[in-house]
């Protein structure tokens, strides 16, 4: 075939535009060892803690160990088509994720990757995944109440807005429930709400994704995934990228709460890191900077002053134990950190009490500040009596002869546990929470069969809506309970027993 030379002469002008005069400069390295999710890789003497590098076969890693010879990264994907000296290029670029309102509704991995096959994300906000922590002049004391729907907890146990409140317990007594709950129950209320299943069974998350999609909470909740299948890498950072997404909202002047669920398992993928990173292991194996590891995840959580815009993250971390032992590492470390914790008892659990909520042990740091005042007023002695009549239903469970007044306080304390069993799916508002406290610490219920005080409370409240929907509307409204309300309220709980009796003909 025959070329024109003007032809030939335009290809080499505009291979000659296209040419640029400055050379561009790379930063390369080369990797020396790879194995189990972890690179050793030589040459990158000017990279930064936490940058990403690139690997040939495009898998993204995060640089977490830097050393005299080589820098350790951890990889975030596959090892298929990296082996010994292969090019490794720095971004330039610390580890962040994609936030915004984008995310909303979205199940996605911990690089913010979707996972839910909508489509892709779009937002042009991105966020570190560390970050440092506001300091005190940043902050504001925690005083908004973070109402979860669970009864045992906004009484006894309350949360604030801004506040870290642990869930302990051993497997499978409800700990996942009972945030299930507590993000159905945001509905309508502004709160967005950060699920980090870190180490789960897929289909485990997939069951929990369907629950908060057929209960129309999905909308406000982003979920992040590293399931047990994922790289430990992506186990480590997970918790790190749902705190970044909901700072975002909270320097929006938004409230935004995070679920780890849960850090033991962080904590587990972390030492697998640390371990085949060399680093020297220390208690129970753990690297020594585990304890710097959760702290500096929850000390994130904060209330903000009102001049940045009273926005809060609030962070509710699960731990499970075994075998009920607390005093182990990371739960210990873990308790240290956060304002009190919800103590879940497997005994308890089986003994049909759901929510397992141990009384005695949970504690709230941040309590009544944290409370409306119409709760404080009417779960002031709830959790004595609760904690008397464990003490007396222990006493005497031997058969001992009991009097007038002991068999009072443990008939009370039965009904009290009765009114706080609550069944999943269905969290509380509260307007109904303080009527049916106030309804069992005033002993209206103290003569009606244990076996009746959940059809007593089913019928209450739909007494109250039908009948005299002023109070619970007033109780919604103002979140407090006036004297006069205190009178209506025990007028109606009266005129009430009176047709609840001649009904069940007791």
């Amino acid at each position: 075939m025959y070329l024109k030379p003007e032809e030939v002469a335009w290809a080499i002008e505009e291979e000659i535009k296209g040419y640029g005069d400055k050379p561009v400069e790379e930063s390369l390295g080369y990797v020396l060892q790879l194995g189990d999710g972890i690179a050793q890789v030589w040459g990158l003497d000017d990279v930064m803690m936490s940058e990403l590098v690139e690997f040939s076969n495009g898998t993204i890693g995060m640089v977490l160990n830097l050393e005299a010879g080589s820098v350790g990264v951890v990889l975030f994907g596959a090892e298929e088509g990296i082996k010994e000296q292969s090019i490794v290029k720095r971004t330039g670029k610390i580890s962040s994720v994609p936030v915004g309102e984008a995310l909303l509704g979205r199940v996605v991995n911990p690089l913010g990757v979707p996972l839910d096959g909508k489509g892709p994300i779009v937002t042009e906000h991105l966020r570190p995944l560390e970050s440092d922590a506001p300091n005190v002049v940043e902050r504001k004391p925690v005083s908004e109440p973070f109402q979860t729907g669970i009864k045992a907890i906004d009484s006894m146990v309350p949360i604030g807005l801004g506040q870290r409140e642990l869930l302990i317990g051993d497997r499978q007594t409800g700990k996942t429930t009972i945030i299930l709950d507590a993000i159905i129950n945001q509905k309508n209320t502004g709160v967005l709400c950060f699920y980090v299943a870190i180490g789960q069974k897929a289909s485990t998350v997939a069951r929990f994704v369907a629950a908060l999609e057929e209960h129309g909470a999905l909308e406000y909740t982003t979920v992040i995934v590293a399931s047990a299948s994922d790289p430990a890498p992506l186990q480590y950072i997970a918790p790190y990228a749902g705190t970044a997404m909901g700072e975002y909202f909270m320097h929006k002047g938004k409230h935004s709460v995070c679920f780890y669920d849960d850090l033991s398992k962080h904590a587990q993928a972390y030492r697998q890191l640390s371990l085949l990173l060399r680093r020297p292991p220390g208690r129970e194996a753990y690297p020594g900077d585990i304890f710097y590891l959760h702290s500096r995840l929850l000390e994130r959580a904060a209330k903000l002053s009102d001049e940045l815009g009273g926005g809060s993250l609030s962070a509710i971390p699960v731990i499970e134990t075994q075998a009920n032992d607390v005093t182990t590492y990371i739960p210990t470390n873990v308790i240290s950190i956060t304002d009190g914790q919800i103590f879940l008892e497997p005994d308890l659990f089986y003994a049909g009490v759901r929510p397992a909520i141990n009384v005695g042990i949970s504690v709230s740091r941040v309590g009544g500040k944290a409370q409306d005042k119409a709760m404080k007023k009417v779960a002031g002695t709830l959790r004595l009596d609760l904690a008397q009549y464990r003490e007396l239903a222990a006493f005497t469970q031997f058969g001992s002869e009991l009097d007038e007044t002991t068999q009072a306080q443990l008939t009370r304390g039965q009904r009290m546990v009765e009114i706080l069993k609550q069944d999943k799916f269905e969290p509380c508002p509260l307007e109904k929470e303080v009527m049916i406290i106030f309804i069992a610490t005033k002993g209206f219920l103290d003569d009606i069969p244990l076996g009746l005080i959940a059809a007593y409370e089913k019928e209450f409240n739909s007494f109250m809506e039908s009948k005299h929907p002023e109070v619970p509307r007033s109780i919604a409204e103002t979140k407090d309970l006036s004297k006069e309300m205190v009178k209506q309220l025990e007028a109606c709980a009266i005129e009430f027993k009176q047709l609840f009796k001649a009904d069940h003909k007791l």
